[in-house]
């Protein structure tokens, strides 16, 4: 399938451009085995509490809640210690960037086809997420909900991404890892594009992608770009 008349494409942040992985890795040494448990729970919270908060109308910005997920996680897991929390934090702030994120940013960017972050983080996360992940200068545009004072996968984020790029939905394509912000943004009107690393059911959710691809790389090819 070949999308055609798109000028610009929004992205997820957080497991979609940027690896989660690499909040853990530096770590490896104290943590253990208990790493892939951690990052886990971690991220089951930290989005938990992203949808709670929504719904209780208790917004708390997306630094608050990822160390409140932190703490939950290192305390369910028999890790909690403060020297540890806060290494972990700090590593949240420094990912890395997945592979393929870069070279089709750039293949994008060539092509005339703005790139834009949509995404849950505050504007400081992502600023030094992006800038140590290496896509910051090759980003048209960073894009966070902490205005809105709600989280993804309400509509009025994916909404505040056109606008803010000053396109109407049917101009923009919004990709991510996460298959409910592809249900989400789909459900809002934006064609999405859902980055399915590892086989699962479809959601039963409200919101279809147009797209189910395994890699970044394969965005390219769904928006024709050579």
């Amino acid at each position: 399938m070949t999308v055609a008349g798109v000028r610009a494409a929004l992205f997820d942040a957080y497991g979609t451009l940027l690896d989660l992985e690499s909040a853990v890795a530096p770590h490896a040494a104290t943590l253990g085995d208990a790493a892939a448990p951690l990052l886990a729970l971690w991220r089951r919270k930290q989005l938990e509490y992203t949808w709670l908060r929504s719904l209780m109308g208790r917004h708390a910005d997306f630094a608050t809640v990822t160390r409140e997920a932190l703490g939950y996680a290192l305390q369910a897991l028999g890790l909690a210690a403060p020297s540890l929390e806060d290494a972990l934090a700090r590593s949240f702030r420094e990912l890395g960037a997945l592979p393929g994120a870069a070279p089709l940013l750039a293949r994008l960017r060539a092509a005339r086809i703005r790139t834009a972050v949509l995404s849950n983080g505050d504007p400081g996360m992502l600023a030094d997420a992006l800038s140590h992940s290496g896509l910051a200068a090759l980003l048209d545009d960073v894009i966070s909900v902490q205005p809105l004072g709600v989280y993804k996968p309400a509509p009025p984020v994916y909404a505040m991404g056109a606008a803010r790029l000053g396109l109407e939905m049917s101009e923009l394509v919004f990709v991510s890892g996460n298959a409910w912000d592809a249900a989400g943004a789909a459900s809002a009107g934006l064609r999405a594009i859902l980055i399915e690393r590892a086989p699962a059911p479809p959601e039963r959710l409200p919101g279809e992608p147009i797209a189910r691809v395994t890699e970044l790389v394969e965005v390219a090819d769904v928006l024709g770009v050579t």
